[in-house]
Formats: structure tokens, C-alpha cells, sequence
């Protein structure tokens, strides 16, 4: 295996760092390696800066721990030195005492004192917060921030591979900001190191100066002093900027902006508050005893500056006005009289009362029609199904906030929508209560909450799934057509649908289509499998099973039964959860009374009877929905067309599946007993 030096770099570092703390170091060479730890917390600020988001430096709470006990290396490096040297720990130490001291040890070690109480007290504690909330925070949150991905990835706003993303971002957040709420004790532990070891090389140098090396104490307290404030200062002001960055990296918002513009736009947005700054610095030149060339300088830039952003602002107005001019002088192209237009029904039409209208103008910002193309495309990915346009509209007749779904020009599903709110789902039961309107979800009747935007971080830190209100609305739109799918399913969207199958499969589609299956034939079938919510994503196999079967089999109902069989592997995929079937089952005695029900047999069940076994079967199939079940109902071939017809008419939303369509894969769990 060739070896790679750069997967091996902090290994080695580590172990250089172990080195230093035990062996001694020459003056030269601790030299180079103080200008290297002031270099590395350079360019660590300088790299949280210049970051758009906390987890671009995802490696920050090691690479603190390592930037630390670098610095502590250093300092025992430096102490080993300072005491067994008679003071002397290099040219930089040296220089840096020198510098701050300038002949004043008592200047100096206050100058250090203030360093370490900034960063111990001001900058370290408040990181050490932040890393704190932001971690509680950020974990409260996830469950609420995974149903979301959850519900956009079902309402067919993302995909699969966006959904995975964010969930690990999630994932990454939580686990960066928790990190960080242990990295910052590295920092909150290093300040008062710092303090520690600076007390041990005065005490230490002064003793050793006076009672082994017999020297005059003016003169010790000088040397000492000197050394003991250069090494302090040596480690604390790389230390200084790594707690900044830690503070800076906390701190960032989720805007994804670099630090720089965010905050020079943020602060040149407003070209009044120039001008009243620098309108009230130049008042101050009145008041006695203040320098006033400062005053004025810098009120003067500070109009200048108001000045500047004013003329730009009014630039930008008069170039917008002047767009919107052009664009009214343009006069509309007359639309063309379509008759087509007015004489055929819409398959698909959603009408929104006028308060719902900004969500389907792209010019107010509407973002609804992008989402019902993702909800075109969705279907199609998933169920093998060609929904039509969908047609939006507005309707002066309805409720303002009210919208409703037509299907063929009939009713199909309506919901109120309050534009300005966001709906919250309590969907765990969580024990964190919010305040908001009440309301039930259109598509699933599910209890709900219109929040105010204010109020979707909490929500959402309760438990609560929140929803924008065109993702509700796109989500019903999207289950209103599933369920009339086999309405929107004609015989030119079957013919759509085998022209797109000839490209990939020209001899099946030879063979069979029209000679053996017609696309009438094929159309009822699709649509018999999309009334009982069976995908037709298979539309190969399909069809070949209509091939085997389409000339000995003329009832459509049983053609279905066998395209069905065919597509047990699918049918048990869609009804199976953790790869277990939860089935209800019906006693022997009752299927073979129901059997002769359908043969006309003196032992078939009695209208009354009829009843009661639809009431057990709900009883039966609610018990197990309770019971945190996705119950099935099974039964045989023969039976299951018949079966499923008495739930539809008894308004039982129940799957019903036959014995033969169980994949042996799959566990068996049998959580109700239907008889009468």
C-alpha cells in the first residue's frame, strides 16, 4: 500500500506535540515554534471570517484541542526554560516582555492580567453560552426538522437524494454544536492555565534567583518579570484569537453569506442613520473640552457616507420605474379564442378565493405552480401515471381563504388556508403546547395549529411538524389526484403511455398491443389497480401478463386478479412495514358463507348479516389501527374482488389482498378475527 503523508499529518503532530512537553527545547528552536502557534491562530481566525456556514470548519472542536495543547506544550517548554536558563526562553519571549514592560514589570503584568481576565471572562464565557444554547437548541429541534424533510419529500417537493442531505445536515449540526459545547471548556480550561503557569514561572524565577543563584532582588524581579510576561503574552494572544474564533464561528447565522459583506450591507443599509450620526457627532463639537478636528473628521464621512447610499438608493428607484414604465407601455397580446377551451371539461382544476391568489401569481412571488410540476413529476416517478395540467383559477364566488380541487369537474376535496400563518402538526403527541388557531390538515384530517412565523422555531422545538401553506395545499392537490387517479386515466393517456413503452420494449409492445389486448382493455385494468391504490410503475410486466392471459380471459375483474398475482412482490412491498404483513383475517365459516353469497346459495349471508359483518370488520380494523397496526385484509382469490367492493360500499378504506398475493419473504401477523 503506498503511503500517503498527508492522511498521516495529525498523527504526527500529536505525537511532535507529546514530544515537546517531555523533551527540552533549545531558545532557537522554541523561537520557530511560538511564531508557528501565532501563525496557526492566524489563520484560523481569519478562515472563521471567511466561512459562510459553522459546518464548512466542521473539524473545529479538534482542531481546538489541538491548537490547545500545542499552546500548553509551548508553555511547559517555555517555563522549563525560564527557570533552568536564569530567565532567558528566546528571542520572541524577550522581545514580547520588552515591548509590553518597557521598563515597568508592575505596567506589564497588568497589561497580561487584562489580556487573560478579556478572554476568560468576556470572550471564553460567552462562547461557552452560546455552544450551550445552540446545542440544546439544535437537538430539541431535530425531530421536528426530520418530519419536515419527511413531509416535503412526501408532498413531492424534494427528492429523495435532497431529503438524505438534509438529514444529514441535521445530523451534522447537532453533532458540530454539541462538540462545541465541550470544545469551549478546552478554551475556559487554558485561560486558567495560563494564569497558573504564569504565577509558577514568577514565584519559581524569584526563588531560584534569590536563594541558588544569590542575586539582588530588584534584579530578579526584573529578569523574571520580564520573561514571565513575554511568555504570557507569547501564549495568550494565540490563545485570544482562537477563543474569537470559536466565538465568531458560534455566532454565525444560517444566512450562508460571507461575514465580511453580511455585515458592511447590514450596516450601510440605512443612509438615515448616517446622516444622524454623523449629524449628532458634529453637534458634539460644541460641548467644551472635546477634541473637535476628530469630530468633525469623522462626522464628515459619516454624511459623505449617508449621502453616497441616499443617491444610490433613489439610482436604483428611478431604474425600476423606469422598467415598470416600459413594461406598461408594452401593450398585452390579445389572446386567441380558443373554443376548445370552454366546450371540454378540465380534468384537473384547483380554484382559489382571492385572498390565495398571490401563491399561484409568479409575479407576487407565487410558488405554487412550480410545486404542482413537482407533483406531475412525482406521480409519474412513482406511479408510473400521466396526470394532466392542472389548471388553476381564480373564483370571486369563494371564501377568500378558501380553495377546492376539482376532478372532472366535480368536487373532489376544498380546505381553508390562512396565507400569512404556517400550519403546525402535533402528530407525537409531544408534551410542548403552542398557541395558535385551530384547524384540521385537508388532506389527512389531521389536528392542527396556524402559527405565526415568529412562532416556527418553537414549534418546532415542541415537536411540531410545520408546514408553509403552499406545501399544504401542493400535499392535498397531490392526494386528491392519487386517489381519482383512475378517473385522469383515459384512453389517450394509456396511449401515452404505450407509445413511451414501444421505445423501450417494441417487441412486447408488438406482440400484444392491439392483437391480443386493446387499449380499452388496458385502460380498465390500469384503472382498476389505481382505484385500489396499486401502483402502475410496472407497466412491462403488466403487460405481458395481459399478453398470457388477454385471449382466454374476457372479464376485465378477473384479468385484474391475475395482474395483480403477477405483481404480488410490489403489493406486499406497498402494505408491508418493517418487512412484516399486519393482516385481518376472515374465519373459515364465513368465507364459505360469503362464497355462496356470491354463487347464490341457500347458505349465503342474509342482508342483515351483510351488515354485520361490514360493522366487524370496521370494529376490527379500527382496534388494530389503534393498536399502532397497518392491518390488511386477506382472504381468498376467489373472494377478494367481492371483498374489496363491500369495504368500498360500506365507505371502509381498507386494502384487501388474496392469500396467493403474500410473498414468502415477508412475516405474517395476524392482528384481527373477523366473523359474525
Amino acid at each position: 500500500m503506498r503511503f500517503n503523508f498527508k492522511d498521516s499529518i495529525i498523527a504526527v503532530l500529536i505525537i511532535s506535540i507529546i514530544i515537546i512537553i517531555v523533551v527540552p527545547l533549545l531558545p532557537s528552536l522554541l523561537d520557530v515554534l511560538l511564531i508557528l502557534n501565532i501563525s496557526l491562530a492566524l489563520v484560523i481566525l481569519l478562515t472563521s471570517i471567511y466561512v459562510t456556514s459553522p459546518l464548512e470548519m466542521s473539524s473545529f472542536p479538534t482542531l481546538l484541542l489541538i491548537a490547545t495543547l500545542f499552546r500548553l506544550s509551548l508553555n511547559i517548554s517555555s517555563t522549563r526554560l525560564i527557570l533552568g536558563n536564569g530567565g532567558s526562553a528566546g528571542h520572541v519571549i524577550s522581545t514580547f516582555g520588552n515591548f509590553v514592560v518597557a521598563g515597568s514589570p508592575v505596567v506589564g503584568l497588568i497589561i497580561f492580567l487584562i489580556i487573560v481576565v478579556i478572554q476568560f471572562v468576556v470572550i471564553t464565557k460567552g462562547s461557552e453560552r452560546v455552544s450551550e444554547v445552540s446545542a440544546r437548541f439544535t437537538l430539541d429541534a431535530m425531530p421536528g426538522k426530520q418530519m419536515a424533510i419527511d413531509a416535503d419529500l412526501n408532498a413531492g417537493l424534494i427528492d429523495e437524494r435532497t431529503a438524505k442531505k438534509r438529514r444529514e445536515d441535521i445530523q451534522k449540526h447537532a453533532d458540530f454544536y454539541g462538540a462545541m459545547d465541550g470544545a469551549s471548556k478546552f478554551v475556559k480550561g487554558d485561560a486558567i492555565a495560563g494564569i497558573i503557569i504564569t504565577l509558577i514561572n514568577l514565584i519559581g524565577g524569584i526563588v531560584i534567583g534569590l536563594v541558588i543563584d544569590g542575586q539582588p532582588f530588584a534584579e530578579v524581579v526584573s529578569i523574571y518579570t520580564l520573561a514571565t510576561v513575554g511568555d504570557g503574552l507569547v501564549s495568550q494572544i494565540p490563545a485570544l484569537l482562537i477563543s474569537t474564533s470559536s466565538g465568531i464561528i458560534l455566532t454565525r447565522s444560517a444566512s450562508g453569506g460571507n461575514l465580511n459583506n453580511e455585515i458592511v450591507e447590514q450596516l450601510l443599509s440605512q443612509y438615515i442613520v448616517m446622516f444622524i450620526g454623523g449629524g449628532a457627532l458634529l453637534l458634539m463639537t460644541f460641548i467644551p473640552g472635546l477634541p473637535k478636528i476628530p469630530l468633525i473628521a469623522i462626522g464628515s464621512i459619516l454624511l459623505l457616507l449617508g449621502y453616497r447610499l441616499y443617491t444610490t438608493k433613489q439610482e436604483e428607484a428611478e431604474l425600476e420605474e423606469k422598467i415598470e414604465e416600459r413594461a406598461q407601455r408594452q401593450a398585452p397580446k390579445e389572446e386567441e379564442y380558443n373554443i376548445s377551451d370552454y366546450i371540454f371539461t378540465d380534468p384537473v382544476v384547483v380554484e382559489f378565493g382571492y385572498n390565495l391568489v398571490p401563491m399561484i401569481d409568479r409575479n407576487q412571488g407565487g410558488k405554487l405552480l412550480d410545486r404542482l410540476i413537482m407533483i406531475r413529476r412525482q406521480l409519474a416517478v412513482e406511479w408510473g401515471i400521466i396526470v394532466p395540467q392542472v389548471r388553476v383559477k381564480d373564483n370571486g364566488m369563494l371564501i377568500p381563504n378558501k380553495y377546492i380541487i376539482k376532478i372532472q369537474g366535480i368536487n373532489a376535496g376544498e380546505g381553508e388556508i390562512l396565507s400569512d400563518y404556517f400550519m403546525a402538526m402535533n402528530t407525537d403527541d409531544a408534551p410542548g403546547k403552542i398557541d395558535g388557531i385551530e384547524t384540521r390538515e385537508p388532506a389527512f384530517g389531521m389536528n392542527a395549529l396556524w402559527i405565526t412565523p415568529e412562532m416556527v422555531d418553537r414549534a418546532e422545538m415542541n415537536g411540531y411538524t410545520v408546514i408553509d401553506p403552499v406545501s399544504v395545499i401542493a400535499t392535498h392537490i397531490s392526494e386528491v389526484v392519487k386517489s381519482n387517479s383512475h378517473e385522469l386515466l383515459g384512453r389517450q393517456e394509456v396511449k401515452t403511455l404505450v407509445d413511451e413503452l414501444e421505445k423501450k420494449y417494441p417487441a412486447l409492445v408488438e406482440d400484444i398491443i392491439p392483437d391480443i389486448v386493446n387499449l380499452g382493455t388496458l385502460q380498465k385494468v390500469l384503472g382498476n389497480l389505481l382505484e385500489e391504490g396499486i401502483r402502475i410503475k410496472n407497466l412491462p410486466t403488466i403487460v405481458e401478463i395481459l399478453g398470457d392471459y388477454g385471449r382466454t380471459v374476457p372479464d376485465i375483474d378477473q384479468l385484474t386478479e391475475h395482474v395483480r398475482l403477477g405483481l404480488k412482490k410490489e403489493i406486499c412491498n406497498q402494505y408491508a412495514y418493517d418487512n412484516r404483513l399486519e393482516l385481518l383475517i376472515v374465519s373459515p365459516e364465513l368465507e364459505q358463507r360469503i362464497s355462496d353469497t356470491i354463487n347464490n346459495l341457500a347458505n349465503g349471508l342474509k342482508p342483515d348479516e351483510m351488515q354485520a359483518f361490514a360493522q366487524s370488520t370496521k370494529k376490527e380494523f379500527n382496534q388494530a389501527l389503534d393498536q399502532g397496526y397497518n392491518p390488511v385484509l386477506v382472504t381468498t382469490p376467489l373472494l377478494r374482488s367481492y371483498m374489496k367492493g363491500l369495504t368500498m360500499q360500506s365507505g371502509m378504506d381498507i386494502d384487501v389482498m388474496s392469500v396467493s398475493e403474500i410473498d414468502n419473504k415477508y412475516e405474517l401477523k395476524v392482528v384481527g378475527n373477523i366473523s359474525i
